[in-house]
């Protein structure tokens, strides 16, 4: 399905992607600088690594279009959280806890809202833990907060999501029910490895200490 704003909206979504572009750019520097703060400084390494994203005009179309919302730049704006989108990848479980902690406590930033899926997983299996905040962003003489996504999770986790995503888009939504079983048990026996892996992990920060 091909869905797409007007030329004259097109025009302005490519100024306002400018911005949240901006926006996005903002936040890797402040979680790059937690990331050398807590190896550098802190001796904590919780972060394996960080990776960003920013939605396509034709993704935004199409979501917009999902949601039963006008193709408009404000509609845009509205509705949609995750146009400027990180994604953080922890070692363990606990050092999720631990980085939203931090997310927290930064002064320069609002969390609008927290959706913890991994104390309390989706029914497919599905465990990440999502936070939509606001960034500031000085430009043109004046501050504009801009909405982006952040998402917390494990290797494990992220290997989960990927092999869910390409199975989902294969079948285009409707999984059927001997594969998305099959998803939910890997997705508890991703669980199971996770706490086991810290366990082995604690075990040996025992013995070193």
């Amino acid at each position: 399905m091909t869905v797409q704003f007007s030329d004259v909206e097109f025009e302005k979504l490519k100024k306002m992607l400018c911005v949240y572009e901006w926006g996005l750019q903002t936040l890797m520097t402040k979680l790059r600088i937690v990331h050398s703060d807590l190896k550098s400084f802190q001796d904590k390494d919780i972060i394996d690594h960080i990776s960003s994203r920013l939605k396509t005009p034709s993704s935004i179309a199409l979501k917009l279009y999902k949601l039963g919302k006008p193709l408009t730049v404000e509609s845009a704006a509205e509705n949609l959280f995750d146009i400027a989108g990180c994604r953080i990848i922890c070692h363990f479980n606990e050092d999720i806890n631990s980085l939203v902690g931090i997310l927290r406590s930064m002064p320069d930033i609002n969390i609008l809202t927290e959706k913890d899926y991994v104390t309390n997983p989706k029914p497919s299996g599905y465990r990440s833990y999502h936070i939509i905040l606001e960034v500031p962003v000085f430009y043109s003489g004046r501050i504009e907060n801009v909405k982006a996504e952040i998402q917390i999770r494990t290797e494990a986790m992220n290997f989960w999501s990927t092999l869910e995503h390409k199975v989902r888009y294969k079948y285009k939504g409707e999984i059927p029910k001997h594969l998305s079983d099959e998803l939910a048990l890997i997705a508890q026996k991703t669980d199971e490895l996770d706490n086991r892996m810290f366990l082995i992990h604690e075990i040996i920060s025992m013995l070193n200490e």
